[in-house]
Parts: structure tokens; C-alpha cells; sequence
């Protein structure tokens, strides 16, 4: 074999042998999603609840059911983690902005002072479509049950066993829950790089069901 003909071959082969390589890792990375674990005991999923939005409208588990949902705790008036977590959030809504797949849950851990009024002029700062970014007000009770219980949201110094008037959940972290109720993922809301792997993971949520 001359020497042009032994290029010739050389290059075909290489070419030959990337398109092949090319065609396995897209295979690959579409047919094979990675595999989120699932939080919680055996069968948990999140159950129901009735909340008010910042709209003034009551939503209940059948408005979000089918969606994937990214979860937080905070109120209004907090001047210590919330401020960032909520910065942080506006980044994953604006990853996914005008998604009918995705939405995001912000409840209040202080109803008393978090108004129908106050969260509605809270969403404001991030130019949140209530269909999509819901701020949640309501029974406090219900709020601390629905995070401890069903979202398993629980703080460093958490104060379960005291009276519901003077408990006070304060965590800085997003739930990740997929279309059919289960947790998929629990991350720190006030670290960035945290937040990026959560909108990665919901990527990968949404190829499950491709």
C-alpha cells in the first residue's frame, strides 16, 4: 500500500471510528437519564394540603398534581438566609420560565406577618407568574406539618416538640419533587453551586418521561 493510500486510510478510519463513538454517546446520554434517588420511606409521597396563594386563590395538591415541584420555606421579612435562597430560586425559575412542567412552591413559616398582601408584593420583586412561582400562606400549623411530614423539611435546631405558637422552622433547603409526588432531591438554597446541580436534576426529571 503506497503511502497516500496508507493516509487515505489512516484518516477514513479515524473518521469512521469518532462517528461511531459520536453515535454510542448520544445514545447513551438520551436512552440512559441518571437516576435520581428517591427520599423518604418506601411509597412516600407528598400529600395533600389547601394554602392561599399570593393571588388570594386557595391551591390544593390537584392544582400541581402531574408537575415537577421545586419546594422552599421562608418569610418576608427575614433579613438573614431568605434574601439569597430567593435570589437563588429566581435563577431556577428563569431556567424554566414559561415550563407548564415545573413549578416552584415558596411557603411562608410566618403567616401571621406574610399576608396575602406582603407575598404577593414579595413575588413582585422576581416578576413571578403565579401560575408558575407560587408564594404560600395559610393555617401555620398546616404550613410546619406539610414541610416537617410530607416534604421532610427539617432544621439544625428543629423545635417539633414545642408549642406550634412559638415553633419556628428556618432551613435553607429546596425539595425537588417529581410529577407523581415523590422527593427527588433535597439541596442548600443559599449555595449557587448547589442550586445549578438542582436545575441539572430537573433536567433529568423532565427526560424520564421522554
Amino acid at each position: 500500500m503506497s503511502k497516500r493510500n496508507t493516509t487515505i486510510f489512516l484518516i477514513s478510519f479515524f473518521i469512521i471510528l469518532a462517528a461511531v463513538f459520536m453515535t454510542y454517546f448520544y445514545k447513551v446520554t438520551r436512552e440512559e437519564p441518571k437516576k435520581l434517588p428517591v427520599y423518604g420511606n418506601p411509597g412516600h409521597k407528598v400529600g395533600d394540603f389547601s394554602f392561599v396563594n399570593q393571588e388570594g386563590k386557595t391551591v390544593t395538591l390537584k392544582d400541581v398534581n402531574g408537575k415537577i415541584r421545586v419546594v422552599e420555606y421562608f418569610f418576608t421579612t427575614c433579613k438573614g438566609i431568605c434574601p439569597k435562597m430567593n435570589e437563588n430560586m429566581s435563577k431556577v425559575y428563569e431556567a424554566f420560565r414559561g415550563n407548564d412542567k415545573i413549578m416552584i412552591l415558596s411557603h411562608s413559616v410566618d403567616p401571621l406577618k406574610d399576608t396575602v398582601a406582603a407575598m404577593k408584593a414579595y413575588s413582585l420583586r422576581f416578576d413571578a407568574d403565579p401560575k408558575q412561582w407560587m408564594f404560600l400562606t395559610g393555617d401555620k400549623k398546616a404550613l410546619y406539618d406539610m414541610a416537617r411530614n410530607e416534604y421532610l423539611v427539617t432544621a439544625a435546631d428543629d423545635t417539633a416538640t414545642v408549642d406550634i405558637a412559638s415553633d419556628f422552622i428556618h432551613t435553607d433547603r429546596f425539595v425537588l419533587v417529581d410529577d407523581s409526588g415523590r422527593i427527588r432531591g433535597m439541596y442548600k438554597g443559599t449555595d449557587m453551586g448547589s442550586v445549578n446541580q438542582l436545575i441539572g436534576d430537573i433536567k433529568e426529571l423532565l427526560k424520564e418521561k421522554q
